[in-house]
């Protein structure tokens, strides 16, 4: 593991300038609440690293010249050590967490742990929240969530809960489900337990969904913008916009110099030399 991973200063500065947030830094709920939303609607989520061929790397410098000083962003490795840092140096506790992606999965146990999110404990309150700034999904939390089973959460215009699934061995395995309200009902999203996981777990799961070409990071470009009117979301050649009154439109982007455009001026995107995204 990179010395620089652990060693490098992180530039909070800098972080709170890239996403606009100018509140007191004070590790307090509200503060939780404002930076996680300002963060996941300044920094888009993109996959074109590994769209290229490469693995992105995970150490604070390369994230900070990335996702902060660059026109780019990252998928959930990268945003959530990005935040965790942020976090850390507002006051917070984290502990780094691996959850399995079960979005259309017929049984939890078919997926592996490739999903990074955050358990958040706020000096003074007895409950940590679940915060994760880099679910690349329309049901993704645009605010945290307290760690409470069975309790509907409104965050800025999106629903959530958090219930149990039925426990294999001896940890409790949480679900956060997000409600759709065109089919009026609720969709589980990723399934974890409360198991901290470290840098190096992270880094072979990086590696994987990166290169194995069973991966469809690896194949595909992916990114989503979302903004407090509406949700950008780029799948291979599928643009699809959802507005806050919930209408959906799509689009299918027929050539590279097009969706190179879309990437730039709708994502805040700028493609790295030598990635095609049509093949």
């Amino acid at each position: 593991m990179p010395e620089t991973v652990q060693t490098t200063p992180f530039d909070l500065d800098t972080y709170l300038k890239r996403i606009g947030w100018e509140g007191e830094r004070h590790a307090g709920p509200e503060t939780l609440r404002e930076v996680h939303l300002a963060h996941i609607r300044s920094i888009p989520f993109e996959n074109l690293d590994a769209v290229g061929g490469k693995a992105p790397s995970l150490g604070l410098a390369d994230l900070t010249s990335k996702l902060l000083h660059g026109r780019r962003g990252g998928y959930c490795y990268e945003h959530n050590t990005l935040f965790a840092a942020a976090l850390e140096a507002l006051g917070f506790g984290v502990t780094r967490l691996a959850a399995r992606v079960v979005v259309g999965a017929d049984r939890m146990e078919s997926r592996p742990r490739t999903h990074m999110a955050l358990l958040t404990e706020v000096p003074g309150e007895a409950r940590p929240y679940l915060a994760d700034v880099g679910f690349g999904a329309p049901g993704s939390l645009l605010e945290p969530v307290p760690l409470t089973a069975g309790t509907e959460f409104h965050g800025a215009g999106r629903r959530h809960r958090l219930v149990h699934a039925p426990r294999r061995g001896p940890l409790e395995t949480w679900v956060l489900e997000a409600y759709r309200a065109a089919e009026d009902d609720w969709q589980a999203q990723y399934a974890f337990t409360l198991e901290p996981f470290e840098h190096a777990d992270f880094e072979v799961a990086n590696w994987f969904i990166a290169t194995s070409p069973r991966s469809p990071f690896s194949r595909r470009p992916y990114a989503q913008r979302t903004a407090a009117d509406r949700h950008l979301l780029l799948d291979g050649r599928l643009l699809t916009e959802i507005r806050a009154d919930g209408t959906v439109t799509e689009r299918e982007l027929t050539r590279e110099a097009e969706i190179r455009r879309v990437l730039d001026e709708d994502f805040g995107i700028t493609v790295p030399e030598g990635v095609t995204l049509l093949t």
